[in-house]
């Protein structure tokens, strides 16, 4: 008998070692220039990054939560606003709202692409209302077209939330170029993976990239004079050298993502299990390019938890994002609609599990993946 098959849920070594004497260049670089903070190296990846989105202005920042924070307080959102975004999403997207003292609006999601459900939206705007948060959940983009219809019915500003979704495309525009401002992430695990936390703002408004600009230097501009209260969010030239490093790589690694899914799909369509809906498999919706930064299935009859275990037991990892909803989040219980019933968020909190998608995953790993989901006992 083999070896047991061993999948993690992801493998930064097996992605980043190979990239190892490049890497090790580019902290040379940086080590030799003595130059640390901003500088040509986050200058040059910016000017790299907002080719490869597609965005006149990139703006490297120091997380995916920063990207969001900055972005709202370069829109002037503050106390007395309200934006809408999603309940089913990362704690970073409410969580950057609430700290600029404006409230988030908690709006329900759609079955077919775990995002944002326009129409609910809608009727959430109030006279209050300054922005909509539409968030790419797992890599795939929201819909565009109707967060736009939205917002200019209500004069809304757009932020797109990126964070999991780079390269991602709608109707063939990337995502993070449709709206007024785009937010993205490179922690680690996300399809452009860093070395520790790291974010971009993305926009074609010269004035609100200039002023981006200013509050990602606590708004000091020039230095020291300050017409504006910012803060500390620098992305730092070591991580924009190593970042640059793999953004070369990261056509590849889309590829290879969508490669996995394809097959995953292909393989899981035929087992009985989805055929009599005990497994909900995700979908890309036409139109739209997914990038699969995680591949979640849905596990009906409450069989999710069970369904993890055995894949724990065939060293199969996964994981659940997200447990809880935000409008069920106890440190927003103060809001209006703390705890009311969002029926397809609780549905889909109760039922998702991902796993692994990496674009490092052998044939032999995404097999064993595949068939331990289709003899699965659900």
């Amino acid at each position: 008998m083999g070896e047991p098959i061993n999948v993690p849920l992801l493998d930064l070594s097996a992605q980043n070692q190979p990239l190892a004497a490049e890497l090790k260049a580019a902290f040379a670089r940086v080590l030799d220039s003595s130059q640390f903070i901003l500088g040509p190296e986050v200058a040059g990846f910016e000017s790299v990054a907002a080719e490869s989105v597609g965005a006149k202005h990139a703006i490297g920042v120091s997380s995916g939560t920063d990207a969001l924070l900055l972005s709202l307080m370069t829109l002037g959102i503050g106390p007395g606003d309200e934006v809408l975004c999603p309940s089913f999403t990362f704690f970073a997207t409410a969580g950057a709202i609430a700290r600029t003292g404006a409230t988030p609006v908690f709006v329900d999601s759609i079955d077919t692409d775990f995002n944002i459900d326009l129409a609910a939206a809608a009727g959430r705007v109030t006279d209050k209302t300054k922005a909509i948060i539409p968030v790419h959940l797992f890599g795939q983009a929201a819909d565009m077209d109707g967060v736009q219809r939205l917002a200019k019915e209500h004069d809304l500003a757009v932020l797109e939330d990126a964070a999991q979704s780079m390269g991602a495309t709608f109707g063939g525009q990337s995502v993070g170029t449709m709206g007024d401002l785009g937010a993205f992430s490179f922690f680690p695990s996300k399809n452009l993976g860093g070395f520790g936390d790291g974010g971009m703002i993305t926009t074609d408004d010269d004035d609100l990239a200039k002023r981006a600009r200013i509050l990602r230097v606590h708004g000091g501009a020039p230095k020291y004079y300050h017409k504006a209260i910012g803060g500390n969010f620098r992305m730092d030239p070591l991580h924009a050298a190593l970042l640059g490093v793999k953004l070369g790589h990261f056509p590849g690694y889309l590829a290879t993502r969508r490669a996995n899914a394809a097959q995953y799909l292909e393989r899981l369509a035929k087992c009985d299990h989805v055929a009599e809906g005990r497994l909900v498999l995700p979908a890309e919706i036409e139109g739209r390019g997914h990038t699969w930064n995680q591949f979640t299935l849905r596990v009906a009859n409450g069989k999710r938890d069970a369904l993890q275990a055995h894949l724990a037991a065939n060293n199969i990892g996964s994981a659940i994002y997200y447990p809880v909803a935000l409008h069920q989040q106890e440190c927003f219980a103060h809001l209006p609609n703390f705890g009311e019933v969002l029926p397809v968020c609780e549905k889909m909190a109760g039922e998702v599990l991902s796993i692994p998608i990496y674009p490092e995953l052998t044939e032999e790993q995404l097999g064993h993946v595949a068939d331990t989901l289709a003899n699965a006992p659900l």
